[in-house]
């Protein structure tokens, strides 16, 4: 029997990088594999993932554990709904809004690095953007945005204009979902986590903050994984 396996992406300009670093750990000590695949370049970012489920789906021959950090998040929620009866359960961090974007802060943040790249280009931008943040996220940054090279500012505005699921969406799935808040992140606020969580039958949510994020990446992932074995009780 394969060993249970998690299938979990990364957020808007992120990278599987940072996912391996939240998760791995977490899952690890829960007897769960990772499957943390690279995100696909420039304007396929959303299509590719999906369509990258779709074949993961296909090929366990089963139903999947599934998740991701903020955009990635959104996509996991985004694949269960459209395929009930698929999805065993839900690993998501971050969320950043339900429905459409509208004027949600990570919406417009993608947005405005678009913006950023496609005028200055991507190695001054990235000097602009981590000017005065923390050094653990201007490492995260400086790593993925160049690894995404110049599908940056396509990838980037995909994530910024593409609708989250509903809640009226999230309500049918009847599944164990772990969610995890930042409380000191602006830009994903825990009210969206919250929301979330209150419109979904089984799920819960585990608040942590940016601090502990800096010193220790397992944090979130600890935070998901614990909220998701709650919610299987």
């Amino acid at each position: 029997m394969p060993k249970p396996m998690a299938l979990m992406l990364p957020g808007t300009g992120s990278d599987e990088v940072f996912v391996r670093s939240v998760f791995a750990g977490p899952l690890a000590a829960s007897g769960i594999a990772l499957d943390a695949p690279e995100p696909p370049r420039g304007a396929q970012l959303a299509v590719g993932f999906l369509t990258m489920i779709d074949s993961v789906a296909d090929a366990r021959h089963g139903r999947l554990l599934l998740g991701g950090i903020s955009f990635g998040a959104h996509l996991a929620a985004e694949w269960a709904v459209r395929n009930p009866g698929r999805c065993d359960g839900l690993l998501l961090a971050l969320p950043a809004w339900a429905g459409e974007p509208d004027a949600a802060p990570a919406s417009l943040a993608a947005k405005a690095s678009a913006d950023l790249v496609e005028r200055e280009g991507l190695e001054k931008a990235l000097r602009l953007s981590v000017a005065g943040v923390a050094p653990w996220l201007a490492g995260e940054l400086t790593r993925a945005w160049r690894r995404h090279g110049a599908g940056l500012a396509a990838s980037l505005r995909v994530a910024a204009n593409r609708a989250a699921p509903t809640l009226e969406a999230l309500k049918e799935l009847d599944i164990p979902v772990g969610i995890a808040a930042c409380v000191d992140d602006p830009v994903h606020p825990a009210e969206v986590a919250d929301a979330w969580a209150g419109a979904l039958p089984r799920a819960t949510v585990r608040e942590t903050t940016l601090d502990r994020l800096g010193a220790d990446r397992e944090s979130l992932g600890r935070a998901a994984v614990e909220a998701w074995q709650v919610s299987r009780r």
